[in-house]
């Protein structure tokens, strides 16, 4: 049973379907190609707003690749998951299962989206031939996220994720090029260091 609050003028909304469009959009695809522009909101700290693009593979193959700032990488193989700075002249590694509290939110990505199993109360807004569908998780003390945003067109399609912390941070994914089953090599999700760069399991970045 979904639990949903709904603002006024989203009565017309079928929640149930609505969530239902997006996980078959997204759970059904075999590889995606997109370019995203991340904006990163943090008390304290200063706006800082990152893009780039966006490739991946089913079951857990991805590759982060950011023109802004030029050299970072994330690219994960199905079992290992790398961040990558050319600036930093290192690479740290991580298990892919050690990655999923930082990449739960984007489980659409990877063809794990599941409203009802992850989520316990959502809020609807249509606007602009637009919704935006807010959900909070289930058990919100193991969740690292407190809330999620998605804002989907009327072909079920993701434009912006928005993600607010626990701690106060939020982050703002806005996607675009949406390019569904391309063919890509694999060799794209295989992480390589170059000479001379350190590599660390672990730790901080």
């Amino acid at each position: 049973m979904l639990a949903a609050a709904t603002l006024a003028g989203a009565d017309a909304v079928d929640l149930a379907r609505l969530l239902r469009g997006v996980e078959d959009r997204y759970n059904s695809v075999r590889t995606l190609e997109l370019a995203f522009e991340q904006t990163y909101i943090a008390p304290n700290r200063a706006r800082r707003v990152e893009s780039g693009s966006l490739r991946l593979r089913k079951p857990g193959r991805m590759r982060w690749e950011y023109t802004r700032p030029d050299g970072k990488l994330f690219v994960s193989d199905g079992s290992d998951y790398w961040y990558y700075s050319v600036l930093a002249r290192r690479a740290e590694k991580m298990k892919l299962k050690e990655a999923e509290d930082i990449q739960a939110p984007l489980a659409f990505l990877i063809g794990r989206l599941d409203f009802q199993r992850d989520f316990g109360k959502f809020l609807i807004q249509p606007a602009a031939g637009m919704v935006t569908i807010t959900a909070e998780p289930k058990n919100p003390q193991k969740s690292p996220f407190a809330q999620v945003g998605f804002t989907v067109g009327p072909d079920s399609r993701i434009a912006t994720l928005t993600i607010r912390n626990q701690d106060g941070a939020t982050t703002i994914f806005q996607f675009s090029g949406e390019v569904r089953n391309p063919v890509l090599n694999d060799a794209i999700f295989t992480f390589v260091a170059p000479p001379g760069v350190e590599v660390v399991a672990g730790g901080e970045r």
